[in-house]
This record gives structure tokens, sequence and C-alpha cells, in this order.
């Protein structure tokens, strides 16, 4: 049995502890890393930068205590300042872009706007409470302006908290995966359902940009790779509905503050969501790179 087929009680186990050579060169690319260098603030540093276990699973970096209400009530979607960037943060161990086993980016119909189902030879359908994602990828260097013609590559968890291509029951799928080519505002738009929370991380969607649809789909030129965190008061509208598993309980266990990627600040990361579980809802967040 591989390293992937065995985890936290679903069968695979999180491959992303590769140890200081490999997390440090992510970790020290995060704001953090400024006012704790040194000593054995170096140290923790390097125990802190993946995805924690998936659903179902525990993890040393989650704290028990209850969520803020913090998530709610912050400023969130527009707080993305024209000077500042977007935090970089870790891909995780299921990017799906290359650099950890399967490369999605290369294949033929990565390229929409609708990601709830498989495309290629696979033909799953994911259910969950919809989700539009809209994204507007601004320019620092140009005052903040629209990166028009910019990619972003955005993929997240299941319901459930797995990811197609990776783990064990949803490996031959690839559906929550896709591109999106920047318009003229420097906006993207996914159609997908709301993730779930899996046990040691706050709800998350990862995304990835990159300077044109060319070089998305040729897993080249990265510009940035970052999180998308979700409000805790939406999320428990969502996790309170069926299909969301372990969901409730394991946003109840942890809070933005101690989560491993947002916990060092997330006013640039989190998304405003807007509308109803029966009618859908949308985040939206501005995108400086």
């Amino acid at each position: 049995m591989s390293h992937h087929d065995r985890d936290h009680g679903h069968g695979e186990l999180h491959d992303h502890d590769k140890g200081l050579s490999h997390d440090l060169p992510i970790l020290l690319s995060r704001r953090r890393a400024l006012t704790v260098l040194g000593g054995a603030g170096l140290l923790a540093l390097a125990a802190c930068g993946d995805d924690a276990t998936a659903a179902g699973g525990t993890s040393a970096t989650a704290s028990p205590s209850a969520s803020s209400s913090a998530s709610s009530s912050a400023s969130s979607g527009d707080a993305s300042s024209s000077s500042e960037e977007i935090p970089e943060e870790t891909a995780g161990p299921y990017p799906g872009d290359g650099s950890n086993g399967p490369n999605v980016l290369t294949e033929s119909g990565v390229v929409r706007s609708d990601i709830t189902t498989s495309f290629g030879s696979a033909s799953g359908v994911v259910t969950g409470v919809p989700l539009t994602v809209e994204l507007k990828v601004l320019d620092v260097s140009n005052g903040g302006g629209a990166l028009a013609g910019a990619a972003v590559y955005l993929w997240h968890c299941t319901p459930d908290g797995y990811y197609s291509l990776y783990s064990e029951s949803v490996r031959d799928e690839n559906f929550l995966r896709g591109v999106q080519e920047a318009d003229a505002d420097g906006s993207v738009t996914f159609t997908t359902v709301y993730p779930g929370a899996y046990s040691g991380r706050w709800p998350h969607i990862h995304f990835e940009v990159y300077p044109s649809l060319s070089a998305a789909t040729s897993a080249s030129d990265r510009m940035r790779t970052s999180q998308i965190a979700l409000p805790e008061a939406e999320s428990k509208l969502v996790y309170a509905t069926d299909g969301y598993g372990n969901s409730t309980s394991n946003l109840s266990q942890s809070s933005l503050e101690s989560d491993n990627v947002f916990g060092d600040g997330y006013s640039l990361q989190l998304a405003k969501v807007t509308g109803s579980v029966s009618s859908g809802m949308t985040a939206t967040l501005n995108v400086p790179v």
C-alpha cells in the first residue's frame, strides 16, 4: 500500500511533511517570517506551513478552541489593497499542477468555469450547496489596475473533505479543479459547490495565478499561490445541511487565528460571501499580485 493509500480514517496520508529543506522556502515568503526569524522562531516556522490532515483526521497544529466571530465581522472581499500583494501560501499536498504527482493543467478540458463535474475520461459529479467564486486579479505594479489576460487555476476539496486526483475514493476524478482567463476587468468566475471543513484546517479554497492562459495550461511561470478563507457564519449555515459530514464539528474545533495558513493574518484572504443555502452563495475577493 502506498503512502497515498493511508490516512486519518479514509485511507490516505497527507504527504506534506518533507522536512525543513522543503518547507523553509515557502515559509520564508510569508509575512510573519520577518518577525520571527532566528533560533527557535525559525524552527517553529518549519512546522506549520502545509495543509493538515483531511476529513476525519487530527492535526497537531489545530487549536480546539471555538472559532471567534472575527471571521464573520472582519472586512472581507474588498479588503485587498492595490499596494499590497495577496500573501504567498503553500499549495498543500494536493495541487494537481505537477509539483506533487498529477498534472491536470495540461489536460484538454481544464479551461472551464463550471468545475462541479469531471472532464475527459472521468464522469463524476459533485453535489452540495452551490457556490460562485468571483475573483478580480489586480496588478500591484500598475497601481492596482486590472491584470487582464492573467489566468487563475482554482481547486478545493469536496463537501466531505476529499481532493480529486489524490483521495482514494475520488482518485480517478478531476472535478473541483479548473482554469479561467481574466477578462478586461481582471475578473474570473467559477461555478462550484461550497467546500467542506476537514480536521485541522479552516474552510478554504486554493488558487494559483499565472501571467497568461498558455502559461497556466503548461504549468509554467506561476506568479502567485494563495488560499481563500471562507467566513464562519456562512460556513455554519452550509454545514448544517446534508452532505457535509463532519464539517460542523471540524469547524468548531478550529479558528482563523489558529489555522496554520491564515493564523498570521487573513484580512487580504477572507472572502465576502453573500446569498443563501437555498438559492446558492457567492464568494468575492480581490487578488492583488
